[in-house]
């Protein structure tokens, strides 16, 4: 299974254009930062995207989920790669309990249904409560 999940900020505004096909490309990149690291900036693209994310301005605080691709294309005399997020779904970082089921979806992409006999490892509800089992479909003891 291939999912990511961002929060950071956008490096500048979201870029749309339209491809050959006929569809709308939103293109945008993700500044994150890890406490004590250098930033990383990480390229995202969305096929499709919705209006709202192509209004968006940089240093807006998103979360994306999506998943990783890298794609070859030609460059000069021979081939060239870039690694990418596709884009599936993205809020404003500021949108707490949205956001929460935001991840709780790409949680269900990576795990759909609750494994039989699971121990789990236990830890932190987004209320703060030890029960991540639970949700699971196990109980932490």
């Amino acid at each position: 299974m291939n999912v990511v999940v961002l929060q950071g900020r956008l490096s500048s505004p979201p870029r749309g254009r339209v491809l050959p096909s006929g569809d709308r490309l939103g293109s945008f990149e993700v500044t994150v930062r890890h406490p004590g690291e250098r930033a990383e900036t990480v390229p995202v693209v969305w096929l499709d995207p919705p209006e709202a994310v192509l209004g968006l301005a940089a240093g807006d605080e998103v979360v994306v989920v999506g998943r990783v691709r890298r794609r070859f294309y030609r460059a000069g005399r021979g081939t060239g790669s870039r690694t990418e997020v596709v884009a599936d779904r993205l809020l404003p970082a500021a949108w707490r309990v949205p956001v929460l089921g935001l991840i709780d979806l790409a949680i269900a992409d990576l795990v759909p249904e609750p494994v039989a006999g699971w121990a789990g490892g236990g830890g932190v509800d987004h209320d703060g409560a030890d029960n991540v089992g639970n949700r699971m479909g196990t109980t932490n003891q």
